[in-house]
């Protein structure tokens, strides 16, 4: 199966958080799926670490390398049908990030790992 990662869920995973739940862990570490993170969360990252949200001990591009691409997470790029989702979407949620994981949710029909509920009111699947 193929999963697209929520942001924060990349990076449970890479830094071990027990928040991180068992099923979603489980999910990940299954070689049999096909896991995938939006560019919009590698860009969401950027934006953290830029405003001093996010602190990792790395470059950006050592930090996609090293914990992204060695690890065979796929990266899915903003498609113009994922932008048409967006013209729709209701505004359950106002992260823009988010809104555009949940387009692309819609679009590739591929179930999202996150433990944000407000994904629940979407037509997507999310897996926690």
């Amino acid at each position: 199966m193929k999963y697209l990662l929520d942001s924060h869920v990349l990076l449970w995973i890479i830094t071990g958080d027990l928040q991180l739940s068992r099923k979603a862990k489980n999910i990940y570490l299954d070689e049999e799926n096909k896991i995938f993170i939006s560019i919009a969360s590698l860009w969401e990252i950027a934006i953290k670490i830029s405003l001093n949200k996010l602190s990792i001990s790395m470059s950006l591009p050592e930090f996609v390398q090293e914990h992204v691409i060695a690890n065979e997470i796929f990266i899915m790029p903003i498609e113009l049908t994922h932008i048409y989702n967006l013209e729709n979407l209701p505004f359950y949620h106002r992260d823009p990030f988010d809104r555009l994981i949940v387009a692309q949710s819609m679009a590739e029909k591929i179930n999202i790992l996150s433990n944000d509920t407000v994904f629940d009111r979407y037509p997507v699947k999310r897996i926690w």
